[in-house]
């Protein structure tokens, strides 16, 4: 084995001058000085390696490479020029590139090792606009925490996730990866996702560092095309935009990604006013900013840079410190330094701020810390967190409609129908992310429900969604024309009871690059739940899909509509549980259902105009052939029970505003209900929107039981940010609305002094 000449320089400096820390701030310096002192070690070669990471390239368990581009990357990685890699995966896999860089380089740096932890690693949690409509930011916190406890099992240390993007477009496939179209709720889930992952302690094995992307306005590109320009006013994107990447940066956040688009025509991953002048410099940042895939040598395509040099000096220059797979820094860095164009300050930089959240996970001290195969056999998969990804699934179903009560079934003597090619499958539930999750691995709906066996249940697929293997790298090829198994589904539907049909998405029709221009159910499944109706009128629609989708006549027809999103590895137990009436479903919706894509965008806090309406003659903002209003709003969702609101009361002391509310549980069963409070700033230097979500508390409710819940409004809630990006806060009326959605009408006012 090579000597490792930074192991030992480390441990002088120990003995030398890092006594043991004494709080946060002095374990920081002691950290600094760490890594000031392999800094010092360091040629400009092995810096800039630092900020070079790749994809897993060759199959570490094989032969080593011995031409071509894997060859060189290879050699790279033995030299010391690699800071880390993505999509190596599992403890051998792991140790054995981990091996490489610490014992064949020369100083031995540790990488550090990235994967796309989205919504779970092998045991998938619900998707992420799923989990958010939950509202339990404590469950989604427990979740995030298990995704990252099974993935540092199996020797990753950082995911890139969350992804913080707000949108208000569900025609964008990567809804499903967000918290949805509101700030407040996506700074808060931002913050839960963050503290999740990376823990109390980032040198634990059981936590990873956590990565805040896409840095930033990604879910606003047009016409909800991936990867497309985007052009947004300074409003926008100070109050809509960036506060939940500032919630995830005061939460300790320590990686950022730059994003795809292009921002006021200059791409993300070049932009220096978003990554030095905001995120390094307003909210002085000390984490590391790493491109997404490719993304600084795009800047091309973008027609922003000549060449992958002239990508390589911008982006630099921006502020990105470490380049995912676009192989221009290594390849060009170095001449730019040689030659003046780059100051090697920036370098020292960025290369400073990578090996910080090295030490912070505590791979210097142990960089084989994730590679315990003992424990990776006993933590994936394992009864701790199959259990959360249930619980968290079953928080996250929102109950949308459900006339004569019709939900939740008959736990014995019902005869039912299950139809639809997504109540078998095994592999959509999963969602897009989903790696590292094993080919059908999920709770089918039907396996599901055939645990309630006192029950008849009949399964008829009547048709399938796709056609042929769907996959994370090919468009799916959705079935337009094959109906030929309506007969045997619309006979077993004229034999029930009542008639359970699953439709939606595969999982692989939401997700990056599957963006749509239409919602509609995919493919001829309209017309299968059309046909079915026609024999027994009395079904229960389970929608699983990764964003809103346009419903209209089921919404007219159809008694009860539960949207069960894709929910993971514990799909169909949480359906069948809320189904039965084992859980009371209380999920509210993170994101507006439109009626029409011609809609879109849509959502709750829009502005008034100069003519809002309705008003009798035709001079007011609206559509000809379409009502304003969204099929379902913004915090939308129903209970097995009833919630009344009354007694609204405002009091103002000093710079706070209390308001307090008496929710009563108005039904027969004991139910959750998500308490939502909005304000409207009447009059203000920047126009502001109708509504406004400003506060939240989740309860539960025994039936007849009244609780009084009371929110606090300070300055923080009441102002917003002008055209300049300053935070301002202004006297004047305000009102204030609780309820159980965006739609409330119960109101009061208040003066703010």
């Amino acid at each position: 084995m090579k000597k490792n000449t930074l192991i030992i320089s480390i441990i002088l400096l120990a003995i030398i001058g890092c006594q043991k820390s004494t709080g946060i701030k002095e374990g920081r310096k002691d950290i600094d000085r760490k890594v000031d002192s392999v800094l010092n070690l360091m040629t400009l070669e092995e810096k800039i390696g630092q900020m070079n990471q790749y994809n897993g390239f060759w199959d570490v368990t094989g032969p080593v490479p011995s031409d071509g581009d894997a060859a060189k990357k290879y050699e790279h990685l033995r030299k010391g020029l690699v800071g880390s890699m993505l999509n190596v995966r599992g403890v051998a896999n792991v140790k054995k590139v981990q091996k490489i860089a610490v014992e064949e380089s020369r100083l031995g740096i540790p990488l550090i090792i990235g994967f796309d932890v989205i919504h779970g690693y092998e045991t998938q949690s619900p998707i992420p606009i799923a989990e958010s409509a939950s509202w339990d930011l404590e469950a989604i916190k427990k979740s995030a925490a298990m995704a990252a406890k099974e993935a540092a099992a199996a020797g990753i240390n950082w995911t890139f996730a969350p992804m913080v993007d707000i949108s208000r477009d569900p025609r964008w496939g990567r809804v499903m990866e967000g918290a949805g179209e509101d700030t407040f709720l996506g700074s808060k889930i931002a913050v839960a996702r963050v503290k999740g992952f990376q823990g109390e302690d980032l040198s634990s094995p059981a936590t990873l560092a956590a990565c805040a992307k896409h840095f930033a306005a990604y879910g606003f590109a047009e016409s909800g095309k991936d990867y497309n320009t985007v052009d947004v006013g300074t409003s926008t994107l100070y109050n809509t935009i960036l506060p939940p990447f500032k919630a995830a940066k005061d939460a300790d956040v320590k990686t950022f990604m730059n994003a795809f688009n292009e921002l006021n025509g200059i791409p993300a991953t070049g932009n220096a006013f978003l990554q030095r002048e905001i995120l390094k410099g307003r909210w002085n940042f000390k984490g590391f900013v790493v491109s997404d895939w490719g993304s600084i040598m795009e800047m091309m395509a973008h027609g922003y840079v000549k060449d992958k040099k002239d990508a390589a000096d911008l982006a630099v220059k921006a502020g990105s410190d470490m380049d995912m797979e676009s192989y221009a820094y290594i390849n060009e860095l170095a001449e730019l330094v040689n030659d003046g164009s780059v100051k090697e300050s920036l370098i020292d930089d960025a290369v400073r701020r990578i090996l910080k959240v090295k030490f912070e996970l505590g791979l210097f001290e142990d960089p084989y810390k994730y590679c315990n195969e003992e424990r990776e056999k006993s933590v994936i998969g394992s009864k701790e967190i199959q259990e959360a990804a249930l619980d968290i699934a079953k928080k996250s179903i929102v109950l949308l409609k459900n006339e004569n009560k019709v939900l939740p079934l008959k736990k014995s003597g019902q005869k039912i129908a299950l139809i639809g090619g997504l109540a078998a499958d095994k592999n959509s539930p999963l969602g897009s992310w989903r790696l590292a999750a094993k080919d059908n691995s999920a709770i089918s709906v039907l396996e599901g429900m055939q645990k309630y066996k006192e029950n008849e249940l009949i399964y008829a697929e009547g048709a399938s969604v796709a056609v042929g293997a769907t996959n994370f790298i090919n468009e799916v090829q959705v079935n337009l024309t094959d109906t030929s198994k309506f007969n045997k589904a619309i006979e077993a539907a004229k034999k029930s009871d009542v008639v359970v049909m699953v439709l939606g998405e595969v999982g692989f029709q939401s997700g990056e690059a599957r963006s749509s221009t239409s919602l509609d159910l995919p493919g001829i499944q309209q017309e299968l739940l059309e046909a079915v109706y026609q024999v027994n009128k009395n079904i229960v629609l389970v929608l699983n899909n990764g964003r809103p989708l346009t419903i209209n006549w089921a919404e007219m027809n159809i008694p009860a509509i539960v949207e069960a999103w894709q929910l993971g590895s514990q799909t169909g137990n949480a359906v069948a549980q809320v189904l039965y009436g084992d859980y009371n479903p209380s999920g509210k919706l993170p994101m507006t259902f439109p009626r029409s894509v011609g809609q879109i965008p849509i959502y709750y806090n829009y502005k008034n105009t100069g003519r809002p309406g309705p008003k009798k003659e035709v001079f007011w903002s609206h559509y000809q052939d379409e009502t304003n209003k969204p099929l379902y709003p913004f915090g939308y969702g129903l209970s097995y029970t009833t919630f009344s609101y009354n007694d609204i009361q405002v009091s103002t002391q000093g710079k706070n505003v209390k308001v307090i509310v008496n929710v009563t549980n108005t039904g027969e069963v004991e139910g959750k209900e998500v308490v939502q409070l909005y304000i409207r700033d009447m009059i203000a230097s920047v126009t502001r929107p109708v509504k406004e979500l400003k506060g939240f508390e989740l309860i539960t409710l025994k039936p007849k039981e009244t609780k009084t819940v009371t929110f606090t409004l300070t300055e923080k809630e009441l102002g917003f940010f002008n055209n300049t990006g300053a935070f301002i806060v202004e006297p004047g009326e305000f009102k204030v609305f609780v309820g159980g959605s965006s739609d409330t009408s119960l109101e009061t006012s208040f003066d703010f002094l």
